[in-house]
Formats: structure tokens, C-alpha cells, sequence
């Protein structure tokens, strides 16, 4: 039972059922305050023993039994050693949860010792299970067997806890075949146990595209961790050896189909020989590294006994994948091989043929990187949450409709369709007055807006990250959850509204758009506002915020020249500390519509005096017609230079500014003048920048006064009359280069004298 609380701690007690699936599993704590972080819970199969210091040395190891689970922490430096008992061929299997179980950055170490400390077995990481180690042997001999867990680099802290399993139970590390049909029961073959290969019918469980886990199990207990099996609807083909050529290649009469196999040795080539028709696309996928497999696998396509079609190495990480078109009707072969020609019992392979899906993937953006942060919907009762929903469309385009299903009692969705140049866009979640303080997880699907479109596969995704660290911030462990959590919590202090403006904001313009927080009468807190989302072209401040002391705020918004004409919807969200938390909310969602300009300006050059006046024209060009008058700014003016705003109407075609200067304005060419359009409607402004030019600025030219001549000595009444320079010749480019011939030339007689 969870004990709602809003305090930092919540205490929970679990009661597991015996029929709980082993391994990991993803939880939540939902208070009347909103939705924790994701964190995981592991489940065994064993009861759990806790370790017991002093158990540091190898001659003094803790000694304890078999199928059982050790609860232990590495400290610095520190190295654990147990004790256990076996008869000569029985099987020692050992396995850690360590980097898995998510409390920090620990990468354990684990080894099987015999009596003279010898290492029979040791683990570090694993194809299978990443940083956390498994070990598995048969005894050789009767006697006591230790085993070791410690950090792989002697590291280690009070949060390096780990759960170790020890038992007879089975722990292969490889199973074929890798997926089957959901419904169906199969025989499949587990690979890596010591004692050899485990066959085991399974009744597969799950949707095709799922990916479960297997254990395997026997008389004498089961794997704590299980194989990624594959759900499809594809039929599976198990390779037979031979198959190293076109010839000996393993037939199939399905297809498409799931083929299957090991590559058990160094140099091993597997072939698949298929009869396919001329028309037929397949996104064909190769799963080995992904499920575990330390197979690099290259594929090849070909032509039953002729050349390569098509191959491929790695496709975003080292499993393979192409899509190919069938070019006729007729047999080809798949290959399948290890990169670097390696090989081993475990390098299992499956390789499915799939028909080009028509899949709509949808996600909640991080808000920061590997952070957890407003990837939950928390909707406060008779309030609104809003998020941002990102679907990523495969293989077809066009608008999309967003739903849900599984809504807490009370909720309702809103959303208006994704147009088909977006990927990205907001959805609300508002919450009834009488709605019951409850969670779910919700399925958020999209479908095609279309009704004539072919149906699409949608499915929510959501990766969390909860083990980081290390050179260029690498995950080490996540987990991956389908659905989204959702709650309705207890009732806000406030809420806020957006005042919907009743004009257009027009390319290359700009608006202001008022938010009003309505509060309860003893909340006084601040509220910070976030504009949730943006239409294409459209620009806002990140956030503002409302002072403890006021009820409402203006964001700023503009919109670039290209920004997408259309009414758009969109939302923004608010938190303040109710003094108990951050609580989150959002407005309404409210029209945003991007209009064209109404008047394109065309601005001449101007030029002028420092202390002069001027005049700058500007051409107008009316593109959609408005009513009464509108105001025509001047802007970018520099310093010390002064205008006055025209008034204009739709008929007006030239505006023309007086630009009055100072004596000590700038001088320079001044670049950047703008006109600002403003055009009134209903109350409101609608502002628009357009035109360009530019406005230089001259230093007067000083006037030089000649200088007085001197008196006429014959006759001093009379001044003379001032004989004007003569300018000099100005030479033409045949003549100096003459002149400067001759120059040469009388230099040179010069010289030789």
C-alpha cells in the first residue's frame, strides 16, 4: 500500500504474488501531489541473505548456501568473497545485479575460485547483460568453491550495492530460435550452458514488435535473468547445417519469414535459399547485438547461385540492416556472417524479412538530457497539464489525429491534428472539478487523419535513463516503458488563463499576448510562465514570470518572414512552489493565426549633413487592404536623428520621413532602417517590420578663404587682381609612360658619365 504523503520519503510496502515475472520491472509512486521519478524493482526466484562482514579475504569468505540471493555493497577497495559447497558435476551458476539495479555508476566483477584459488570462471561484462557479469560451471571435483565480487577497477562506495543469485539453476546466454508468433507454442533451444544445449517449449506471449523475456528453466531451478525472445508474425526457419554456399544453403518454403541461426565458429557462413516475388519491399532487420548476441553481423543478398544484390555491416550500431525491392520473381540466398569471421556457440542471429510498416512512433521530448523532467502528465483537478508530443513517421507522411486511451476517470485529451510538416506539437490534459484524485498508464496512439489512408501502426515510446557517467556522458542502463503515466492530483493554489488576442500576428511582426493567473486567496507566490510551443517561424522569450504581487504578464512574440501562415493552437504552462513542491498547470489551449503583411515597403537611400535636413521616400505596396488609418515608424535611426511617425491608409502609395540631424550626429553610413507598420483592429495593434535602406551621414566640407594679396606698388589704391593657379597638366597614360622613359633614360646617361 502507497502512503500519500508530502513529505520527501514515502514508504511502500510490496507484496510480490509467486506468479510475478523474474527481472525488472518499472515503478512509479503516485501521491496526491503528482507522479515520481521512474525508478526499478528487481524480483528472484530465491530468498535473499544479506552480507555479512568481515568477508574480505579469501580465507575467511562468508559461507552460505545455494539458491539463494546475497544483498551486499562494495566499498572502496573492497572485495567479497562467499563460500559454497558442491559435489564433483554439479552446476555452480552465478549471476550479479549490479549497473542494473540504477543507484550508481558501478560496474562489478565477479569469478569462481577453486580451493587453490584458482579462477574457473570470471565475468566483467556480458553481451547479454552489459556492465553486470554472469558465470556458470560444473564442478570438477568435490569441494568447497568461492566466489568473488568486487568493482573491476578496485572502485566502490556505499551506493555500489548488488544482488548476487547463486544457485543450480540453468544460465545459457543464447537461445534459438530468437522470436516466434504470438499465441503460438514453439521448441526453442538454449545455448551456453555448461552442461550443453536446453530444449524448452514456450507458449509465446505478447504483440508482434514486443520484445519479452525468456528463462530457462529445469529440474533444478531457473535463469534470474532472462533471453530477449522476439514477438512477429513472421514464421521462424532454424538453420540446419551444412549451409556454407548457394548449394547446401537451408531452404525455406515461407516467406517472408524470420530466419534463424548460430554462426558456431570462426570462418562460418550461414545461406538461406527463399523463392520471393518480383515487386515485394522488406525492411530486413538483423537482431544479434541487440538481443544480447556478441555477433557483429554482416548480411548479403543475392541470386541463388548469382552475385550480390545487396549487403550491409552495421546500420546505426553493429546489427545489420537494408530494404530491398525484389527485382524478379525467382530464388535467393541470405548470408549471413560474423564481421570479423569470429564465431562461437553463442552467436545466435535472427534475421526477419519485414513488409514496409506504416508506423507512427510517439514520444514526450526530454526537457534536459537524460533528465526525467515533465515526462509524466501530473493534471491538477479542474485544471489543465499540458506537453509537447513528438511522432516520428515511417514509411508515409500527412496529417495525423492524436488519442488516448486508459485516461484516469475525469480527463479528457485535446488536441488539434498534427499537420503533416510537423513532428512535433502540443496536447492537453484537462481535468474535471469533479474528478477522483487517481493514476493510469495511458496508451497515446495516432492514427491517419485521412479515413482513405491505408492503417497505421502507432506506439508511445519513452526511454529513461537511469545509469550515465563516464567518457562522453554514455548510458549504461535505461529502461524502456510503452506507456505514459498519468494522474489527476490534488487542486492547484492557481491557475492561468490566456487572454486570446483577436488579431493575426503578421510575418516579420511582433505582439504581445497577456497571461492572467487567477489565484486562491491565500496563495502569493510567483508564477514563472513558459511558452509550450511555437509554430513554425514563430519566435517567444522563454519564459517570464508574474511577480508574487501581480496577477497577469505579457510574452513577447514574433514571427519571421517565412513563418507558416495558418490559426495554430498552442498552450503555455506555469509553475510556482505551493510550499510543498513545484506545482505545474497550463493555459488553455488558445489561437495563435500568422497572416501576411498588409504593406510591403520599398526605402530609397538617403544622405545628409551633420546639422542638415533631409528627406528619406518610401514606396509603398499594398499586398491585403485594411480599414481606417494605420502608423507608419521609422526605426534604426542613429543617434542625434530625429523623424516624426506618418499616417497612412490603404490607398496611400509614398510616405516620405524628414529626417532632421544635430551637429555632432554620427558620421558614417548607418545601415539598418526599418519601417514599422502598425494597423489597428478591434481594439489591438497588428505590427509588421518591412523595407530596408540605409542613411549616411556627411562631415561639411570647410570652406578654405584664399589669402589677401599684396598692395600695387605703382599704384597702391589699387589691389591686384589675384592670378589663380594653374592646375597642373594632367598627363595622359601614353604620355607618362614616355615621361618616365626619358627619366630612365637621363638617369642612365647620368650614371655612365
Amino acid at each position: 500500500m502507497i502512503h500519500d504523503s508530502f513529505s520527501p520519503a514515502v514508504k511502500a510496502s510490496v507484496k510480490i504474488a509467486p506468479t510475478a515475472a523474474l527481472g525488472e520491472h518499472a515503478v512509479r509512486v503516485r501521491t496526491a501531489s503528482g507522479i515520481s521519478e521512474l525508478r526499478t524493482f528487481w524480483i528472484g526466484a530465491y530468498p535473499t541473505v544479506a552480507e555479512k562482514e568481515p568477508n574480505n579475504e579469501f580465507t575467511t569468505p562468508q559461507n552460505i548456501g545455494l539458491n539463494l540471493t546475497v544483498e551486499g555493497v562494495v566499498q572502496t577497495e573492497d572485495v567479497d568473497y562467499y563460500a559454497v559447497d558442491l559435489k564433483k558435476g554439479q552446476r555452480l551458476s552465478v549471476e550479479i545485479e549490479g549497473m542494473r539495479l540504477a543507484n550508481t555508476l558501478f560496474d562489478p566483477y565477479i569469478a569462481i575460485l577453486d580451493a587453490k584459488r584458482f579462477e574457473l570462471a570470471t565475468s566483467d561484462d556480458s553481451p547479454l547483460l552489459g556492465q553486470d557479469g554472469i558465470c556458470s560451471i560444473v564442478a570438477p571435483a568435490d569441494g568447497t568453491y568461492t566466489i568473488m565480487v568486487r568493482d573491476s577497477s578496485y572502485q566502490g562506495n556505499g551506493a555500489c550495492g548488488y544482488r548476487l543469485h547463486v544457485g543450480h539453476h540453468p544460465r545459457p546466454t543464447a537461445v534459438v530460435p530468437t522470436g516466434g508468433k504470438a499465441g503460438e507454442e514453439i521448441e526453442v533451444t538454449f545455448l551456453g550452458d555448461p552442461t550443453g544445449p536446453i530444449k524448452q517449449k514456450v507458449k509465446v506471449a505478447g504483440k508482434p514488435g514486443e520484445t519479452i523475456a525468456l528463462h530457462c528453466q529445469d529440474a533444478l531451478g531457473i535463469s534470474p535473468s532472462g533471453l530477449p525472445f522476439r514477438i512477429s508474425d513472421l514464421p521462424n526457419v532454424v538453420e540446419t547445417e551444412p549451409n556454407a554456399d548457394h548449394n547446401t544453403a537451408t531452404r525455406s518454403t515461407a516467406f517472408p519469414a524470420a530466419f534463424n541461426g548460430v554462426i558456431e565458429k570462426a570462418g562460418d557462413v550461414d545461406h538461406f535459399r527463399f523463392k520471393a516475388t518480383k515487386g515485394q519491399t522488406f525492411d530486413v532487420q538483423c537482431f544479434a547485438r541487440r538481443l544480447g548476441s556478441p555477433l557483429d553481423p554482416v548480411m548479403t543478398l543475392s541470386v541463388a547461385g548469382g552475385g550480390a544484390l545487396v549487403a550491409n555491416d552495421d546500420s546505426g550500431g553493429p546489427d545489420s540492416y537494408f530494404r530491398f525491392t525484389i527485382p524478379n520473381d525467382g530464388e535467393y540466398v541470405l548470408t549471413v556472417t560474423d564481421h570479423l569471421g569470429k564465431g562461437g556457440p553463442t552467436y545466435f542471429y535472427r534475421v526477419e524479412f519485414i513488409p514496409v510498416p506504416l508506423v507512427a512512433t510517439l514520444s514526450i521530448p526530454k526537457v534536459n538530457i537524460f533528465s526525467q523532467e515533465r515526462q509524466t502528465l501530473a493534471v491538477p483537478k479542474g485544471g489543465r497539464m499540458a506537453t509537447l508530443v513528438t511522432i516520428s513517421r515511417a514509411n508515409f507522411g500527412g496529417d495525423l489525429t492524436v488519442g488516448a486511451t486508459g485516461l484516469p476517470a475525469g480527463l479528457n485529451l485535446q488536441a488539434e491534428n498534427m499537420a503533416g510538416n510537423l513532428d512535433t506539437f502540443p496536447v492537453l490534459l484537462e481535468a474535471a472539478p469533479t474528478a477522483a484524485i487517481a493514476g493510469s498508464l495511458v496508451d497515446l496512439t495516432a492514427k491517419h487523419a485521412d479515413p482513405k489512408h491505408p492503417p497505421i501502426t502507432s506506439r508511445f515510446a519513452q526511454s529513461v535513463e537511469l545509469v550515465t557517467g563516464g567518457p562522453g556522458q554514455s548510458v549504461y542502463w535505461k529502461k524502456d516503458v510503452e506507456r505514459l503515466a498519468v494522474a489527476v492530483t490534488a487542486e492547484a493554489p492557481y491557475a492561468i488563463d490566456v487572454i486570446e488576442p483577436k488579431v493575426p500576428l503578421i510575418q516579420n511582426g511582433s505582439m504581445q499576448i497577456k497571461v492572467v493567473a487567477r489565484r486562491k486567496p491565500d496563495f502569493k507566490g510567483a508564477i514563472t510562465v513558459f511558452p509550450l510551443w511555437n509554430p513554425p517561424g514563430v519566435g517567444s522569450a522563454s519564459a517570464v514570470a508574474i511577480p508574487a504581487t501581480a496577477n497577469e504578464v505579457m510574452i513577447p512574440y514574433n514571427a519571421a518572414g517565412n513563418a507558416q501562415i495558418k490559426k495554430w493552437k498552442t498552450a503555455v504552462i506555469a509553475v510556482a512552489d505551493a510550499g510543498q513542491g513545484p506545482v505545474w498547470t497550463s493555459s488553455q489551449l488558445f489561437t495563435l493565426e500568422v497572416a501576411g503583411p498588409f504593406v510591403a515597403a520599398n526605402m530609397q537611400r538617403a544622405a545628409v549633413e551633420q546639422g542638415q535636413q533631409t528627406e528619406l521616400v518610401v514606396k509603398l505596396q499594398h499586398v491585403a487592404p485594411f480599414e481606417g488609418n494605420a502608423t507608419v515608424k521609422l526605426f534604426g535611426l542613429p543617434p542625434k536623428v530625429t523623424t516624426t511617425d506618418a499616417t497612412i491608409t490603404k490607398d496611400t502609395k509614398e510616405v516620405v520621413f524628414k529626417l532632421a540631424t544635430d551637429k555632432t550626429s554620427p558620421a558614417g553610413i548607418h545601415r539598418n532602417l526599418f519601417c514599422q507598420i502598425l494597423v489597428p483592429r478591434a481594439g489591438e495593434i497588428m505590427a509588421a517590420n518591412t523595407g530596408y535602406s540605409e542613411l549616411r551621414i556627411d562631415v561639411p566640407i570647410v570652406k578654405v578663404t584664399p589669402p589677401t594679396p599684396s598692395p600695387n606698388p605703382m599704384n597702391p589704391t589699387v589691389k591686384p587682381t589675384p592670378t589663380p593657379p594653374t592646375p597642373p597638366k594632367r598627363l595622359s597614360r601614353l604620355e607618362q609612360l614616355r615621361k618616365e622613359q626619358e627619366e630612365r633614360e637621363k638617369a642612365e646617361k647620368e650614371k655612365k658619365k
